[in-house]
């Protein structure tokens, strides 16, 4: 059975929180709170605050999906009908009450973990929503808020484990470098991921006037600007890992999983059609999703084999 298949047969709710996505949306915040972790104390996190700084991430991501679809509804009946509510399977006043419940986990979380964590979940979601209500339908920079807000769940999520000192605990460091590269990481990497989605959806966004980047310049013009800032992503994938002394399985996670992307980017921009800009958006959520995988193991080798580390550093 295919996985589009196996999706349509979900809760509507859960294909709402966009299954496809799902192993990137839970090992983001899991490796932020590893990595985190590993820098300050030398070990894993504990077992509650890891398992409620990865429910309250994920709630905070998926949240952003569900209100996005609220506000995309007329475009969403012409590029993806089958959705929960372009197919009326959810209300959209269901869905706004989903939403509101999910960003109550995330503040719940965020405000048990760290005051810290809360005021960045805040900011987070106030851009994210400047990014449906207003930039989407407004401007072909739409796709800037979008990785700010998600650029800055890594960050929330860091200062859950190592505070920085304005509101709670203090190490003399507000962000450490591996947190700053990782935010930046995820902010660029977001911009080209978006943007291969909504190259996906170019014919509903042009005929309701929405005027992404596609609409305004063209699919080919966006494929160069997205290989562009995935180039980036790449390379600051790659001064995470030298700026935390992680080991060669992270590195050679990254990039392998970097340079396979790069390949699906340069296909893009040989083929620039809406399908391919669509493929390329899940290439980018299998590719950060094995990163994150790779840093995840490469701590643990850090931490519980004493020679590991020595191999590179």
């Amino acid at each position: 059975m295919s996985l589009t298949a196996r999706i349509g047969e979900l809760s509507p709710y859960l294909r709402l929180l966009r299954p496809e996505l799902y192993y990137m949306d839970l090992t983001l915040p899991a490796s932020s709170a590893i990595l985190a972790s590993y820098l300050v104390t030398g070990g894993l996190p504990e077992l509650l605050p890891f398992l409620i700084a990865v429910i309250g991430g994920f709630a905070a991501i998926t949240s952003s999906y569900v209100f996005n679809d609220c506000c995309d509804i007329d475009i969403d009946t012409i590029n993806l009908p089958g959705r929960p509510l372009p197919s009326s399977k959810v209300s959209k006043n269901s869905a706004l009450i989903y939403t509101v419940f999910l960003l109550v986990i995330a503040g719940v979380a965020a405000t048990y973990l760290n005051p810290e964590s809360l005021a960045t979940l805040i900011i987070a979601a106030a851009v994210i929503t400047i990014y449906s209500i207003f930039a989407k339908r407004n401007t072909f920079l739409s796709f800037l808020p979008v990785g700010i807000s998600y650029g800055l769940v890594p960050v929330g999520v860091w200062l859950a484990f190592d505070p920085a000192g304005l509101l709670k605990g203090s190490d003399g460091v507000i962000l450490p470098l591996p947190a700053i590269c990782f935010g930046l990481m995820i902010c660029v990497t977001d911009w080209a991921f978006t943007l291969g989605g909504v190259s996906r959806d170019v014919e509903g966004d042009r005929l309701k006037g929405a005027p992404t980047m596609p609409v305004t310049f063209g699919i080919p013009f966006t494929a160069r600007f997205v290989t562009f800032w995935w180039i980036v992503g790449v390379i600051a994938s790659l001064i995470i890992g030298w700026s935390a002394h992680l080991g060669p399985v992270y590195f050679a996670g990254a990039l392998t999983s970097g340079l396979w992307m790069l390949t699906q980017c340069l296909d893009f921009i040989k083929h620039p059609t809406p399908d391919r800009g669509g493929k390329l958006f899940l290439n980018g959520s299998n590719y950060r999703a094995i990163m994150f995988g790779s840093m995840i193991f490469d701590v643990i080798l850090c931490i519980y084999v004493g020679s590991y580390t020595s191999i590179l550093w």
